[in-house]
């Protein structure tokens, strides 16, 4: 896979394309890929997607926080490994948004040559949205290429859209998280030096510093497990602001305790993977109450992630 951060760096003669966000590559982008992908092996052509940094609503409509599932490489690292040849991270921003439907497409059809579009049902492109499906059928007998509209996914009576993991992961419900994204929800940090305080308890915690614009699940306890060097460790994980301690922090800090390990992992990444919620983070009267309730956690943890 190759990674191009504009569509001017590259050209080609031909390639089945698609457009789109994809944050997350949840259940619902792999179909398309995997679509994509094929038409592309068919043709013996390059399968390629064009996708956007910062995204659309963060620009035109000032989400904060941005709230990003996946990083751009890591989401350019996923589609290489569902088979994609060729990731375009175009930067977007308000010159862009106000391209035409016409000139846009016209644009990315020199580069790109794309002989298949592959797109959502609800995809549109160019300003105000005016390049929809309706569009594209249009334009796609013009410009001599098949544009193929792939159907959603469902997943419990509800389709698979980056919107919905975002409101899981507010939540808390990472097991539902889990569902619209085919795998557990992950995230990828440096661990740094806290107050020291769960280590003086007996209770030593890893805390996570990761990318300001990340998602993250709500305020609670997790069961996790966490990935380093290529081994596999069950941990608890906390993400709040400690009311026990009346800390006043800011922000919801990160901070897992990995279970049976002893090693110093200050300066490491490591990526912690959600796999279900145990409580809501409280405030307890005390240390004493805390820790008790810490050890109920770690032993509901256990049983959660037996293999």
């Amino acid at each position: 896979m190759q990674h191009f951060r504009d569509i001017d760096a590259l050209e080609l003669e031909s390639c089945e394309l698609t457009i789109g966000s994809f944050d997350g590559i949840h259940l619902g982008h792999r179909s398309l890929i995997q679509q994509l992908v094929e038409r592309a092996h068919q043709k013996s052509i390059p399968p390629v997607v064009l996708t956007f940094y910062p995204h659309p609503s963060v620009v035109l409509l000032g989400r904060r926080p941005a709230f990003y599932i996946n990083t751009p490489d890591e989401k350019a690292d996923q589609l290489g490994d569902l088979g994609v040849e060729y990731v375009i991270t175009h930067r977007f921003d308000r010159e862009l948004s106000s391209l035409s439907a016409s000139d846009f497409l016209g644009w990315i059809f020199e580069r790109l040559r794309f002989r298949g579009l592959s797109v959502g049902e609800n995809f549109t492109l160019g300003h105000q949205r005016q390049g929809d499906v309706s569009y594209l059928q249009g334009v796609s007998v013009e410009r001599g290429f098949q544009l193929n509209v792939v159907p959603p996914v469902y997943e419990g009576g509800e389709i698979v859209s980056s919107t919905r993991v975002r409101e899981a992961l507010r939540s808390g419900d990472v097991a539902r998280a889990a569902k619209y994204l085919g795998r557990p929800f992950v995230i990828p940090g440096e661990v740094t030096r806290g107050s020291g305080r769960g280590k003086k308890l007996g209770i030593p915690t890893a805390n996570l510093s990761i990318w300001e614009e990340r998602a993250y699940p709500g305020s609670g306890v997790y069961a996790c497990l966490i990935q380093h060097n290529g081994e596999r460790f069950k941990a608890v994980t906390n993400i709040g602001v400690r009311p026990t301690f009346d800390d006043n922090l800011e922000k919801p800090i990160i901070e897992a305790h990995v279970l049976d390990f002893e090693q110093d992992l200050y300066g490491e990444t490591i990526h912690v993977s959600f796999v279900e919620r145990l409580r809501d983070e409280r405030k307890f009267k005390g240390p004493e109450e805390l820790l008790a309730q810490i050890d109920q956690d770690i032993e509901r943890a256990r049983r959660i992630l037996e293999d």
